[in-house]
């Protein structure tokens, strides 16, 4: 009767499980598999190695292999607090964090002079190559915790479950065969590039996969990949429905310096090219940093881009200035802000302790969705996020607040005029008297078609100060170059 009970509990309850092999060298599997059947009492049994495995996530996670066994997210039996980042996280998260825990398994409470990591190891991107299966066609709890008020996926918590994912993968790329040795610290370094190809419903199964595709000297590169079968009778029969780019960085979790990570040898043509495409992705970027430290040190030399800057200017000086004869379908930045603020608290913190970035996206684009829809007037559709930095990390107890507004807009195609959203998190010491901006990012929104056939006009939005028109420039120059 009792067994009756619990597996009706899980049924009904939408328990989520993960299992994973006890050793830490992550065989070479092509996916991690998720079942919704397995018996806890197995658990960390020996596993026998199957091929090309695809995750269904549906209340339950389980082992990269078929017949291991599971560990249930709603036992008792977890792993220590210590591990454990925290419960406001999504089934997902929890089951990936659970699972990326077990790496650390044998160092749970490692000594601070314990040896870094000796010998760089080689491996391939099938090594970290991870995939997650969400069944929503048949569960209906996992459905209604993804749900959105108009029947697609939130987008907010999708970028949680991303950026966790992510960083399980390079977990498990940068972890070495030693059990003696300290772990190195990861974080989310950037995000670059965040495109929805389609709408993301929420009726349909939905799958997210990625593996490390370049690695620096102590950052890497993941590719992160969603898909989702086209619905029938859809004139768009591609299943891929998101693509990212996610960059981690490799701290020594002991002196906080960057450290070296293992090296990547692709294997196939198409690991080769995104290899050579996050190589290209790399000197972009170092020439970037590079230009803005001359231009810092010149005193931000305008570039030939002086006459772009005093027409911004003229027109937000007008509306400034003499607003009753200004452009009607012209808005200040300052009128488009949004706000909002928040104390960081335990329940979302990391496996090291600071704030999951994950957590971060998720609040920044909400307030970025807030702003779109009070500036259209219409429920906007998300497009692309542009660029995410995490400049700084955000700790528990951080007074966190988070401000919004249109950047610009791009009207040049009337059928899918673009609102650009930039957002910035400021982490607030009040008894310091003072504000650091912990992190950036940047969306790109548009409007359903049909209100515009209504007549919807999306109105154009200026500058007022030459630091504001300046930003405006910069990162409308730095989205053409992408």
């Amino acid at each position: 009767m009792q067994r009756i009970c619990w597996l009706s509990l899980c049924r009904i309850s939408g328990i989520l499980r993960f299992s994973f092999a006890p050793d830490l060298r992550f065989n070479p599997l092509p996916y991690c598999t998720i079942s919704t059947l397995s018996i806890l009492s197995k658990q960390m049994a020996s596993f026998s190695s199957d091929s090309d495995k695809t995750i269904p996530v549906v209340s339950t996670i389980t082992s990269p292999f078929e017949d291991s066994a599971p560990i249930d997210a709603g036992s008792s039996l977890r792993k220590p607090l210590s591990l454990w980042p925290g419960t406001y996280h999504s089934p997902v998260t929890n089951a990936l964090w659970l699972a990326r825990s077990s790496i650390f398994e044998r160092l749970v409470d490692p000594s601070v002079d314990a040896p870094p990591q000796s010998q760089l190891l080689s491996k391939t991107p099938a090594q970290s190559r991870t995939s997650i299966h969400y069944n929503f066609s048949d569960d209906y709890i996992l459905r209604e915790q993804y749900r959105d008020p108009w029947k697609g996926v939130r987008i907010g918590k999708l970028l949680e479950d991303l950026d966790a994912l992510a960083g399980t993968i390079s977990v498990k790329h940068c972890s070495d065969d030693e059990s003696t040795t300290r772990p190195l610290l990861l974080v989310t370094a950037s995000v670059d590039k965040m495109v929805l190809k389609k709408p993301i419903l929420v009726d349909a199964d939905l799958k997210i996969g990625g593996a490390v595709t370049w690695v620096g000297r102590s950052s890497l590169e993941i590719q992160m990949v969603v898909t989702q079968p086209p619905a029938e009778g859809s004139e768009n029969g591609n299943s891929v429905a998101l693509t990212a780019n996610f960059t981690f960085v490799a701290r020594d979790s002991k002196t906080g310096k960057s450290a070296s990570v293992n090296r990547l040898v692709p294997q196939t043509e198409e690991e080769k090219a995104l290899y050579a495409e996050g190589e290209a992705r790399d000197l972009r970027r170092k020439k970037e940093r590079e230009q803005q430290r001359k231009e810092f040190e010149q005193g931000h030399r305008l570039h030939g881009d002086g006459k772009r800057l005093r027409d911004l200017l003229r027109e937000g000086r007008v509306l400034c200035d003499m607003p009753a004869l200004a452009d009607r379908d012209s808005i200040l930045i300052k009128d488009t802000r949004l706000e909002n603020a928040l104390i960081c608290q335990p329940q979302q913190r990391n496996l090291h302790g600071r704030i999951f970035g994950g957590f971060l996206m998720h609040r920044a684009f909400e307030l970025a969705f807030s702003t779109c829809y009070a500036f259209v007037g219409q429920t906007p559709c998300f497009l692309e996020v542009d660029h995410v930095d995490f400049l700084r990390p955000v700790d528990v107890g951080d007074f966190l607040r988070f401000k919004s507004c249109v950047l610009y807009t791009q009207l040049d195609d009337p059928k899918q005029p673009l609102i650009n959203i930039e957002v910035t998190a400021h982490v607030t010491r009040p008894e310091l008297r003072s504000s650091e901006v912990s992190n950036t990012f940047y969306f790109t929104f548009t409007v359903h078609p049909e209100a515009l056939e209504g007549g919807l006009k999306i109105r154009k939005v200026l500058p007022a100060t030459e630091e504001e028109a300046r930003h405006v420039l910069e990162r409308y120059d730095a989205e053409i170059l992408v």
